[in-house]
């Protein structure tokens, strides 16, 4: 028989929750990946639910399980998980094979929408503008990036804690099954490869001065490249390098080092300016 208290689930406990979710990204392993951030985060509402050890006991050896998602969109599952241990704690025959069973089906959709979104597009977007204003030494480069990104990105969490103790189970379930979820990543993945783009126009800095020709027909290469199609070169050498990080298999230092190479001995023999 499950011994619990009487009091219900506060704000003050959500927000409890939505604090210790930032686990998230510190805590992690090879083999169950963030189900220690996850039991962490919902220790306040285990100890509150359940008087007695062996329920506390029960209840942060079912969250030990596998998990893992976006960590700023991990809040939507702890709510709804926190809603379900309320019921479980209220209902003798709660069945608490269903809450691992949520967990599951929800945190592969919501890894793929929070990676397209958080990680592929909004840290790309705020990089962006942080970038340009700090390569001109502007000191709001850095400060614009924290606030792009972690505004929208923590505003979510804290909006998902919420939302997902009101919401429950079923909401999710319905998302997944009109189709929404794959339009939203879709969405997402779309936007985040314009942004990376743009960011490849803007700055990715490759010219040839070789030049062809004398007197006034005389022209570069990087000119003709430039006339068949602005920023030709920087694409093709971004592309280059994509290519040989994934089909290659080559590491990013590896790449780094190659751009650096390619860089000194091109301005060495004046290939590249």
């Amino acid at each position: 028989m499950k011994m619990t208290t009487s009091n219900n689930i506060t704000k003050r406990d959500l927000n409890r929750v939505f604090w210790r979710s930032f686990g998230m990204e510190w805590s992690w392993n090879y083999e169950r990946q963030q189900n220690v951030a996850f039991a962490y985060s919902l220790i306040p509402i285990i100890e509150k639910l359940y008087k007695s050890d062996r329920d506390r006991a029960a209840a942060l050896k079912r969250h030990l399980e596998f998990f893992n998602t976006t960590p700023h969109l991990s809040t939507l599952v702890l709510g709804i998980v926190t809603s379900m241990e309320e019921k479980n704690a209220e209902q003798e025959d709660f069945d608490v094979d269903t809450i691992n069973s949520i967990k599951l089906s929800l945190m592969g959709p919501l890894a793929g929408i929070g990676d397209s979104f958080i990680w592929g597009t909004l840290r790309i977007i705020a990089t962006g503008v942080g970038l340009s204003l700090a390569t001109q030494g502007n000191v709001l480069g850095p400060i614009l990036f924290l606030l792009i990104f972690n505004l929208p990105a923590q505003g979510l969490r804290y909006y998902f804690m919420h939302t997902g103790y009101k919401l429950g189970a079923g909401v999710l379930a319905k998302l997944q099954a009109n189709g929404l979820m794959d339009k939203l990543t879709y969405a997402a993945s779309v936007l985040g490869l314009m942004v990376v783009g743009a960011m490849t126009a803007e700055n990715v800095s490759l010219n040839i001065p070789v030049v062809i020709g004398s007197g006034e027909e005389a022209t570069t290469i990087g000119d003709i490249c430039n006339n068949i199609m602005p920023g030709l070169l920087p694409l093709g050498f971004t592309l280059f390098i994509f290519y040989l990080l994934k089909a290659k298999g080559v590491k990013t230092t590896t790449l780094l080092m190659l751009c650096a190479l390619i860089g000194l001995v091109g301005a060495f023999f004046g290939i590249l300016g």
